[in-house]
């Protein structure tokens, strides 16, 4: 399936627990001021791949913990992100991801493709970056709005439940 991507970090240890394979999505509608990664920004931007290319890259690392959909916005593309985090799953992988959406937003979307992305999650880092909220001190987010939802529970229990 064909998707658009600003790029791939193959070993990256900042973007969830252990030795991730990272992809950030091209096209983000949030535009947070002071994001980390602007050039993601434009959905015109980056290229244009195809989810063999990163399952093929998925598969080339046996030392991987798991899969974290990144950005830019994954949630835009959620055909392509689902496909990848099924992938994952089925290689026993965790798969992290991030979204300037909240996940309540998320749901209210109503999106078949998006719900079963949510469902192939285990965590969901949630909410857009606020630089007045900005903290360096914060694991794997960037402003203290930001959570860092466990998905499992948070089915389990009918309501939010952070790590």
């Amino acid at each position: 399936m064909k998707l658009r991507i600003a790029g791939i970090a193959n070993d990256s240890i900042v973007d969830g627990p252990g030795l991730r394979l990272t992809v950030f999505f091209q096209g983000c509608p949030y535009r947070c001021p002071g994001c980390h990664n602007p050039q993601t920004h434009d959905p015109a931007g980056g290229r244009e791949t195809d989810t063999a290319e990163i399952l093929a890259l998925m598969d080339k690392n046996p030392l991987l913990d798991g899969l974290t959909l990144s950005g830019g916005e994954p949630f835009i593309q959620p055909e392509a992100a689902l496909e990848l985090a099924r992938a994952a799953k089925a290689r026993s992988l965790n798969v992290w991801a991030y979204s300037g959406a909240t996940y309540e937003a998320l749901l209210v979307k109503h999106d078949a493709a998006t719900d079963a992305l949510l469902a192939f999650c285990d965590v969901l880092v949630d909410g857009p970056f606020i630089l007045a909220q900005r903290s360096l001190d914060l694991s794997f987010r960037g402003s203290c709005n930001q959570r860092l939802i466990d998905l499992e529970k948070t089915r389990q229990a009918g309501r939010v439940i952070e790590r």
